[in-house]
Parts: C-alpha cells; structure tokens; sequence
C-alpha cells in the first residue's frame, strides 16, 4: 500500500492528512496519480496544478516520475508568505 501525505489545505480539501491505498493499476506515474486523486475527492483540478509540488519517498519529483504501491507519497501545496 502506498502512504499518502496530504499537506496544508490539500488535507483539508480531502478531509485526510494522510491515508495507505492501493493504487489503481492504470496509476503509473505522478501525472496518473494526479488525475486519480483529482477525481477520486471530487476536486476541479486542485491536484492537477502545477504548483502543487510531489515528493516520492521524501524527493521532490516530476509528473513524469513512476509510482508504486510501495511509496511515500506528499502533497504539497505552494506556500504563499509576506
């Protein structure tokens, strides 16, 4: 099972700060991952943005990244300041 993060208002978007799932078979890359996690909390491509940073297993990666059930996966959110 992969081990979701969900940082800052991404946790309070979803209502979890952090879950174990089995992903999908079809989820092979952190763009899939996106578009799952998109769809499955019903969101308007909150996950999708760019600014949305995705570390695997504590590295920052990119979209095109591969993704396993064996993961440490985070979502971050931009963090704004002033």
């Amino acid at each position: 099972m992969a081990d979701i993060i969900y940082f800052g208002r991404l946790g309070e978007t979803t209502g979890l700060f952090s879950e174990s799932v089995n992903l999908p078979p079809d989820t092979r890359t952190v763009k899939d991952l996106r578009s799952w996690i998109d769809r499955r909390f019903d969101q308007t491509g909150i996950f999708l943005a760019e600014t949305v940073r995705i570390a695997l297993n504590s590295e920052i990666v990119t979209d095109a990244h591969e993704v396993t059930d064996r993961d440490e996966i985070a979502f971050m959110p931009p963090v704004g300041g002033g």
